[in-house]
């Protein structure tokens, strides 16, 4: 065979140079393949250092499941205002949400980018409110305690609305962003999409959530907790279940000490982190998608986060005579050295509205017994009782109204025997009432924004029940509430 005859100087520098554009150009597409993974493909939380921020703004991985577009959800309120609450604000505002200056979102809501910015749920938003000391004063933003203006059955309800009109179509909401933002070509193409995908999702998400229309509306600071957890997470077949499950929101600070409790309004749980996880499926996170790294951060913060100190004048000399008092008729259930706190007292000894009780099924449990599995995490602490818990009552002062279901707007209340608690008050107003211990309840409106009408002849609503300190003289009661401020 013939020897292939060596490559001459230029040969070989041709081949150089060949070589070298053609690595150039492997290069240049890895980049441009970088660049548009990263752009649409790459599942990018937007992170924040202070952990107040992490708290109000960071992700815990709602938004690959469960988030809206971020264009979409922005121009939702410029293309529906109709179908807003008037409530005074501007957008997302009108459902009790807190917007903060300068934060692109209100408080709850985290940004993430899969495939498209996308906007989700998490912790904050159900936990976070806000306080006036008349209303003449600036809101005060408090993390921790319930989001008592917050309507989250009403926010559903937007999305799903919006949804189901026949305006909500590619064009028009490309339309809609336009006039806010520019997007380049290959952002519009994915929006176009997208229209289409966030309208099947919402829409199939209403129906299964249709069954809360046969129920009493929740109002802001409430929500049902499981059963539109049994019907979007196991998809149960609600037609066959009639029962009502609206509770207050509770607060989240403190929680290495309710380790061990019995916890959730009827102690169904006995561990803090499978509580969490369980909430943080109810912000729309799922098994594959949950973000443990960025969920654990906010745990870590909330094992020791403390209460904010009641901030008004006691009468030291008449909580004195409160504290004798507290610990007589309260400490046992509701301190967190007590014998019972933390533990369930039994339906016929609380007497309380039986609605959520009945709402955790023993189907429910065999199911949630289920979730995360394949993980280390999956669940295995869920039990079913045959009652109330007992909190602790640390910050008492923001966690107005009271009783699991939120049936009596301020601790003076409470001690009076059932049939002379309010029949009726609003929720949603956030001016506290220093002498009752909550907040002012008895106004409809402030400047043509209605609150929400709680009827406690409802269905669920309930206000009977927990008799405990209603035969004290009224100077006992005013000396125990007076005490329980400093709590």
């Amino acid at each position: 065979m013939r020897e292939q005859e060596p490559l001459t100087v230029v040969e070989q520098a041709e081949r150089r140079r060949v070589g070298a554009v053609v690595l150039v150009l492997f290069a240049v597409l890895a980049l441009v393949a970088s660049y548009f993974f990263w752009k649409y493909y790459a599942d990018t939380p937007v992170d924040y250092a202070d952990i107040n921020d992490h708290f109000k703004y960071g992700s815990i991985g709602s938004e690959p499941a469960n988030g809206v577009p971020y264009w979409i959800w922005k121009v939702m309120p410029d293309m529906f205002p109709e179908k807003l609450p008037q409530r005074g604000g501007r957008g997302y505002e009108n459902f009790g949400l807190i917007q903060e200056p300068g934060r692109d979102t209100p408080v709850g809501f985290s940004v993430r980018r899969v495939l498209v910015d996308r906007v989700g749920m998490n912790c904050a938003l159900c936990h976070t409110g806000t306080v006036r000391d008349t209303p003449q004063s600036e809101r005060r933003v408090i993390a921790g305690m319930p989001a008592n203006k917050f309507d989250l059955q009403a926010y559903a309800r937007f999305l799903y609305d919006c949804a189901k009109d026949p305006r909500f179509t590619a064009d028009n909401v490309l339309t809609a962003i336009s006039a806010r933002a520019k997007l380049g070509p290959l952002d519009r193409l994915a929006y176009r999409l997208a229209v289409y995908q966030t309208r099947e999702v919402l829409i199939e998400q209403a129906r299964r959530t249709a069954f809360m229309d046969s129920r009493p509306d929740w109002g802001p600071g409430r929500v049902d907790t499981f059963n539109p957890y049994k019907s979007l997470q196991f998809n149960f077949p609600m037609e066959k279940d009639h029962t009502i499950g609206t509770v207050d929101l509770p607060v989240i600070w403190r929680q290495r000490p309710r380790e061990g409790m019995q916890l959730h309004w009827d102690g169904n749980n006995t561990s803090v982190i499978e509580r969490n996880k369980s909430a943080a499926l109810g912000a729309g996170v799922t098994p594959p998608s949950i973000d443990n790294e960025r969920l654990k951060r906010i745990e870590d913060w909330l094992w020791d986060f403390p209460h904010p100190a009641y901030p008004y004048p006691v009468d030291e000399a008449k909580a004195a005579r409160g504290e004798p008092v507290y610990q007589q008729h309260c400490a046992s259930c509701h301190s967190f050295d007590g014998a019972l706190v933390g533990k369930v007292t039994p339906i016929e000894e609380i007497g309380t509205d039986r609605h959520r009780l009945d709402s955790y099924t023993y189907e429910l449990l065999s199911n949630q017994n289920t979730s995360y599995a394949g993980y280390p995490w999956r669940f295995s602490h869920f039990r079913k009782t045959n009652g109330y818990a007992n909190m602790p009552l640390d910050g008492v002062w923001l966690r107005a109204p009271f009783l699991h279901n939120g049936s009596v707007p301020t601790l003076r209340d409470l001690l009076e025997p059932p049939e002379g608690r309010p029949k009726e008050f609003f929720r949603g107003y956030d001016v506290f009432d220093q002498t009752k211990v909550g907040f002012v309840s008895d106004v409809a409106e402030e400047r043509g924004v209605k609150f929400f009408r709680h009827d406690t002849q409802l269905p669920g609503n309930s206000n009977a029940g927990h008799t405990y300190g209603v035969t004290l003289s009224p100077e006992e009661k005013d000396a125990l509430v007076e005490f329980m401020k400093k709590l």
